[in-house]
């Protein structure tokens, strides 16, 4: 091999120099550098991504970072034909903070108005044509975030069941969105959102059994279908984009105290919600007399059971505030004043209303909840949360607070408190019972708290948190 060492080669007539022949590949040595023949690719990228506004420079791409606020770049002043510059969304933000092109005198794609970056992603490259048409775009996209389109996110408690992933929230958090994926793979989520269930009524001594607490409002959506739904699960779930979503988890109504010379109804659960969707609270069960105001029944995601001596009977409201499919259902209505039936109505369950009293000692049953399948959880996970209940292979919440089962006077007898429903209802207490005490809700649940009896002055029973958990297809 011959090597010729010069400092410059030139044609020897025309102005045309052939280096090589046909087939033949130039290379540069390792090292070395070219200046003369044109860019060899689009641009050179700076790594470092701009957070400020700043003036291009041709050959240049930029990644624009626009989290804390919109960022401008100026176009250089005084452009050539084939100037060139790229611009990529770095955050994935320009959809809430834009990235704005300051055109410095030069026409946009033949117009004198100013343009940007408005969509989550994009990236755009510039070139500069003539004073004609100015800057036009020869490339501009828009993509899911780089390796994946699948929804990928962080918060709770993170379980795998085949290609979805769980994410479940006993207590307040975040579910944070790193990826929002897109159609080709998954961009939206399926969601359960339980409120907090409400609390039993409390009564003074030798009162009547009170009222069974309402469940906290069950919202539940089915659009990555499994074999085992809830009739009300809504066939639309929601879509995600990066970001963070608060994640709310009611708690179950607080026990009101004993109660030395009157009826009080039992407290509201609290709400909870995850991104559009909120559930109400559960109704508080009657104190025992529902003809006196501090005794009502409330209304809630489910009603809580109504007390007796009350002419007609009064219902408490579920699916307070209402929403399709409805998030729970009304409390038993109280028991007509007939030969002194003291015994209260259950609370109202995502699943049926609550039972009325059925006789004169027994307390009336607390409204069933409604259910998730079991690989709406993960099969793995599923025994840790909900109750069970009638469908197999499902978890139950947002059941209805068993009915006390009341005094029989002048002379006290026995009596039977009513059960809670399946999906963490608490049981109404009977006579004679220890303390006259119904069962609390279940934690997670949004069970609603049973009744008492007023063998002594008795405080109301505790309402179940809420539950909110999270579903989506992360792989094919």
């Amino acid at each position: 091999m011959s090597k010729i060492e010069v400092n410059q080669i030139s044609s020897q007539c025309g102005s045309t120099l052939t280096i090589g022949q046909s087939g033949d590949t130039v290379t540069l040595a390792a090292g070395a550098t070219q200046s003369g023949f044109g860019r060899t690719g689009t641009v050179d990228w700076c790594t470092t991504a701009k957070t400020a506004p700043f003036t291009g420079v041709s050959g240049k791409g930029y990644f624009v970072n626009t989290t804390c606020g919109a960022v401008t770049v100026t176009l250089p002043a005084t452009p050539t034909a084939g100037d060139i510059i790229s611009i990529k969304d770095y955050a994935r933000t320009a959809g809430t903070n834009a990235i704005n092109f300051c055109r410095n005198g030069s026409k946009m794609d033949g117009d004198c108005a100013s343009s940007g970056i408005s969509t989550n992603g994009e990236s755009v490259t510039l070139i500069y044509v003539d004073g004609t048409k100015g800057w036009t775009s020869i490339l501009d996209n828009t993509t899911a975030k780089y390796g994946t389109a699948y929804v990928n996110a962080t918060g709770g408690t993170i379980v795998t069941c085949g290609d979805y992933k769980t994410h479940i929230f006993t207590s307040d958090g975040c579910f944070s969105v790193s990826n929002a994926g897109n159609p080709a793979g998954s961009n939206t989520v399926d969601y359960l959102v339980v409120a907090g269930g409400g609390g039993g009524g409390a009564t003074r001594p030798c009162g009547s059994g009170t009222g069974g607490a309402g469940a906290g409002g069950f919202r539940t959506s089915n659009y990555y279908t499994l074999p085992v739904a809830s009739p009300l699960a809504n066939p639309t779930n929601l879509p995600v984009s990066v970001g963070s979503y608060p994640i709310t988890i009611g708690a179950g109504a607080a026990g009101v105290g004993p109660q030395p010379s009157d009826y009080i109804s039992g407290l509201n659960g609290s709400p909870s919600s995850f991104s559009s969707i909120t559930s109400a609270g559960g109704g508080g069960g009657s104190g025992g007399n529902a003809q006196i105001a501090p005794g009502y029944a409330g209304n809630g995601g489910s009603g809580g059971g109504g007390g007796y001596n009350s002419a007609p009977p009064c219902t408490a409201l579920g699916n307070t505030p209402p929403v399709s499919p409805p998030q729970g259902n009304p409390g038993g209505s109280n028991s007509p004043a007939t030969n002194q039936p003291y015994a209260a109505a259950g609370g109202g369950g995502a699943g049926a209303a609550g039972g009325t009293s059925p006789t004169c000692n027994v307390g009336g049953s607390g409204g069933i909840g409604s259910y998730v399948s079991n690989a709406f959880i993960s099969p793995t996970c599923s025994p840790s949360y909900g109750t069970p209940g009638p469908v197999c292979g499902a978890r139950y919440f947002a059941g209805g607070g068993g009915g006390g089962g009341g005094l029989i006077v002048p002379t006290p007898a026995p009596s039977t408190g009513g059960p809670g429903g399946s999906g963490g209802g608490g049981a109404g207490a009977g006579n004679p019972s220890p303390g006259g005490i119904g069962t609390n809700g279940t934690v997670n649940t949004g069970g609603g708290g049973g009744g008492n009896v007023g063998n002594t002055a008795v405080g109301g029973t505790s309402g179940g948190s809420g539950i909110v958990i999270i579903r989506y297809k992360f792989q094919n």
